[in-house]
């Protein structure tokens, strides 16, 4: 959800434009002039000694080699260098300070993989390490043919205090992909480009920008292979690509602090990169299978009443809703764990829920990490608990989010997932609270967005929050089938209490500006040496070395005028374990994923929890999906949620990702919304949102030809679902992505290697959007590989080249099927995904080039974290025949009832496109029960 109130749109967008003269902001810090300060040229690097090699790896002393530069922060004396090969295809490289003072990612927040099946020797492995002694630098090369990989020689290691540099040589114009989250293209940029990291608010989704997540890894793809790099540092850090004259291509990481900590995976394939990241990261979750519905939600829903009329209304369209979810609205004046006693009063909002229940539908919810700083219970637990960030002076440390002056989790504190369960047992308790199915967490960077740094007053910034809410009413029109709370004065049916979980509203009131002493609790201890909580004596608020943090009124802002602590957290607060804010900064959307999951378990044990958080880190996946923040109702960014897709679901492993459907901010148009709700159903999460008045409601059935475009995007969406389910389940066993980028399937095609607007939905379905306001055509390049159009089945022969599809008009969107891959059906949709479980199969065989074809399918009950039977079912079709062979753990009475061969005739001759292919297809109707192994024979057409 946007972090701004309507009306102040800039506000989240940086300093306001009138703090230009740096008004409100503390003054630059002066610089210490008891050291030398030399500049980046002058740094002498380091000279490795001591080095002691095994087959496993190798260890070795790094010591300053000449004079220190000092340029943004104290050189570091001594070092040490630790080479691991984890695996055959992973190699470890960490250099830290030989004190172990310097802050590391803690392993309680990413477990770190360890060796993978005893681990591998230099013998074995596909990687090779090598190094220089003097200056040091090291290289990573493919072991069978010496191609390097990373080079650090094009420029000296420097290991300060508050600033790490680290150069690795590039091939000329590599294919980059990765270093998220962005909004810029999906192959990176390879000139005079910077990549931030370090979360932010970012309405909008700039181009150009940090976001609101941060993923330091990088795929390199080239004609002999592809290979990534993970730098685990969560420190604020630029990774620069350019070239220069002296050096040539370059990629250089500029962090703030932390230890360069290297996972090197040697593919060669880009689908094993990503497996092999996985590895590293953890496998991501598996998601309810209802997850995969249609969700609707609006930021300025007026109260419940309003809710159930957008549920209503998707009913009457026959538009399937499997998930109605609920903004901040729904809290009193902003306060999480709250309801609105007045526009969403308990007995309402539990009989919406009942309702959806009712009707096999669901309801999220959403919830922030702030929490109001008043006397009303979820804050007074926390102060009890000792749960919130504080000064140093033992009080609670004061921001600003939408319930005005507010108090922050401390993700590291002892108490927090004790806290953290309560309120959610409390609160969404299914006897007595709001019974959710999932959860939206938001706000997660975190965010602080109307007080500017140093956010020194924060009831002065807090002036107008919480909004004023919208008018009380009582229910506008009847809504037949509703229970009595929706229904206009008049009807006679006797009405719940309107308690709201007991709490009286008069006990929500606002704590003293100056109510420090009462809440305040014992100040940190002194930070304890050799446990990597970070180098004492930095300057925590101004580093010397400053980000192009976009939060900052200016990039330069970032070092002596605090930018980094720009509408966040200040980067001096003290976790209670004793970690800065200034190195964990980046980790506070995953952790709070991480104990909102363990929350949601602890509330419904053994349920799959769906959440969908902003802000992630890498390995958030493990625990959650991702939508693609607040971005606009433009065709740029309906372009620009596809390389976010990518992205996500193909690098960074989190593959429950999509964009808000139609845009968040600014008015969308029925022509954008109808494509918009083509193309979102090809995302694995798949919802509309938009924002508050005065922006216009853009629910699907708003308009005839988008209520159309929906309704038959989700026909095919519901009928592919289980195929999606399916690749969800394979990407949580081995990590194989789920969405495919084109190189990923045809890494030798240079055609393929800077496409982001098509990509494949499993890994058979071509998605081809048009991309164009206006067009009713789109050109589709299409590998060298067999093709059949999905809607007709007519065999397209790829030939590497583009070709034209034609009169698309906006409930179209061209769609194919890629030879060689067996598709299931579910052999007609439904209105929700429990009715669409009832559904039969239809087996959908698009035959490849040598006439075979494979696939899988997976089977479960949908909702379980340990389930007590699965099916899954390898399938294979050769000479006239289908064969099905797996395990059958699922029990269940669907069965197969037909096949269809597509393309038998034609296989390995012959070439066509297009319209000039005849349509080749031949369906049989069978009875196959999912029960054991079989065979079905198959004749092709003659």
């Amino acid at each position: 959800m946007v972090a701004m109130m309507v009306g102040s749109r800039l506000f989240a967008l940086g300093f306001l434009a009138g703090l230009g003269s740096a008004a409100g902001v503390l003054p630059p810090r002066a610089l210490s002039t008891t050291r030398a300060v030399g500049t980046l040229e002058s740094c002498p690097g380091y000279k490795a000694s001591n080095i002691k090699t095994s087959p496993s790896g190798l260890t070795a002393d790094l010591t300053l080699a000449g004079t220190a530069c000092n340029v943004y922060g104290t050189d570091l004396r001594d070092l040490v260098l630790e080479v691991t090969y984890e695996s055959d295809t992973r190699l470890h490289v960490k250099i830290q300070d030989a004190a172990n003072d310097v802050y590391q990612v803690p392993e309680s927040v990413f477990p770190r993989p360890g060796k993978g099946a005893g681990g591998s020797s230099s013998r074995n492995s596909d990687l090779k390490f090598s190094y220089k002694t003097n200056p040091f630098s090291f290289t990573v090369t493919r072991a069978r043919t010496g191609e390097v990989l990373f080079d650090t020689s094009a420029a000296p290691l420097v290991f300060e205090s508050q600033y790490l540099r680290l150069r690795t040589k590039l091939p000329d114009n590599p294919n980059l992909y990765g270093l998220g989250e962005h909004s810029d293209p999906f192959r990176l940029n390879t000139t005079n480009y910077i990549r931030t990291l370090w979360s932010q608010d970012s309405y909008g989704i700039p181009n150009g920008a940090n976001l609101y997540g941060n993923h330091p890894v990088y795929f390199e793809h080239r004609s002999t292979g592809t290979h990534g790099v993970l730098l685990l540092n969560s420190n604020g850090m630029d990774v620069k690509i350019d070239k220069s004259g002296s050096s040539g291509q370059y990629l250089e990481y500029n962090t703030l602090g932390g230890v360069l900590d290297f996972y090197f995976v040697a593919g060669p394939s880009p689908i094993e990169v990503s497996k092999q990241y996985a590895e590293i990261t953890g496998l991501v979750a598996m998601m309810p299978y209802w997850g995969f519905g249609f969700h609707q939600c609006r930021y300025g829903y007026q109260d419940a009443f309003e809710v159930a009329e957008v549920v209503q209304n998707y009913s009457v369209a026959r538009i399937p809703l499997e998930t109605m979810w609920t903004d901040i609205d729904y809290m009193d004046r902003r306060r999480v764990f709250t309801l609105d006693p007045e526009r969403f009063p308990l007995s309402t909002v539990r009989g919406l829920v009942d309702h959806l229940h009712e009707k096999n539908q669901h309801y999220i919810v959403m919830v922030d990490p702030a929490v109001a700083y008043q006397k009303y219970p979820p804050f007074e637990r926390g102060v009890e608990d000792n749960v919130f960030l504080l000064r140093s002076n033992g009080s609670v440390w004061k921001g600003v989010v939408w319930a005005g002056v507010s108090v922050f989790p401390d993700w590291f504190s002892a108490n927090i997932a004790k806290y953290w369960n309560n309120e959610f047992g409390v609160f969404f308790a299914k006897d007595t609270g709001v019974d959710i199915d999932g959860l939206w967490i938001d706000m997660n960077e975190p965010s602080n967005f109307p007080c500017n740094f140093p956010c020194s007053d924060p009831d002065a910034s807090a002036v107008g929050f919480p909004p004023t809410p919208p008018p009380v009413r009582s229910p506008p029109r009847p809504l037949p089938g509703w229970p009595c709370e929706f229904q206009p004065a008049g009807t006679s049916c006797k009405r719940s209490s309107d308690s709201v979980l007991g709490l009286d509203a008069a006990v929500y009131s606002v704590l003293p500006p100056d109510d420090a002493a009462s809440i305040s609790v014992s100040a940190r201890a002194a930070v304890a040496s050799g446990k990597q909580l970070g180098l004492p004596g930095r300057d925590l608020l101004y580093p010397k070395y400053a980000i192009h943090n976009k939060a900052a009124f200016q990039d330069s802002w970032n070092a002596a005028q605090g930018g980094i602590s720009n509408h966040t957290v200040n980067t001096d607060v003290i976790h209670q374990n004793g970690l800065a804010e200034y190195d964990v900064h980046n980790l506070f959307g995953t952790m709070m994923s991480t104990y909102s999951q363990a929350a949601m378990l602890s509330r419904r044990p053994g349920l799959r929890p769906l959440i969908i958080t902003r802000s992630t880190f890498a390995g958030a996946g493990k625990k959650v999906g991702k939508w693609l923040g607040d971005n606009f109702s433009t065709w740029d960014h309906y372009r620009t949620s596809i390389r976010g897709l990518l992205a996500f679901a193909s690098i960074y492993q989190v593959p429950m990702v999509g964009s808000d459907v139609c845009g968040f901010a600014q008015n969308t148009t029925e022509t954008l919304c109808a494509r918009w709700a083509m193309l979102g159903a090809f995302s694995p999460f798949y919802r509309n949102h938009n924002e508050y008045l005065p922006s216009i409601p853009q629910e699907f059935y708003r308009w005839s030809v988008v209520a159309e475009a929906a309704r038959k995007a989700i026909d095919i969406r519901y009928r592919l679902l289980d195929y999606i389910y399916t690749a969800l389940h394979q990407q949580s066993v081995d990590g194989t992505p789920m969405i495919n980028p084109l190189f990923y399937l045809y890494p030798n095609d240079a055609s393929t290697f800077a496409l982001d607007l098509q990509y494949l939905y499993g890994p058979a379905l071509l998605v081809a959007p048009v991309t164009q306001e206006g067009a009713t055509s789109v050109d589709v390049y299409l590998p060298k590989d067999v093709f059949y159009d999905w809607y007709t089945h007519a065999r397209i022969q790829g030939e590497g080249k583009t070709i034209s599809v034609t009169n698309q008009n906006l409930t179209d969107i061209p769609l194919f099927l890629r030879g060689g891959v067996i598709v299931p059906l579910r052999t007609k949709s439904a209105l929700t995904t429990t009715e669409l479980r009832a559904q039969d199969f239809e087996i959908l065989i698009p035959v490849g080039a040598d006439g075979t074809a494979t696939g899988q399918l997976y089977l479960d009950d949908g909702v379980s974290v340990q389930q007590s039977g699965v099916t899954w079912i390898n399938f294979r079709y050769a000479n006239g025949v289908l064969t099905a062979r797996g395990s059958f753990g699922y029990r269940t009475d669907v069965k197969i009832t037909k096949v269809t061969l597509i393309g038998a005739a034609g296989a390995g001759g012959g070439h066509c496109s297009g319209s000039k292919c005849p349509v080749d297809k031949s369906s049989v109707v069978v009875n196959q029960s999912l029960r054991g192994d079989f065979a079905i024979k198959i004749s092709a057409p003659r």
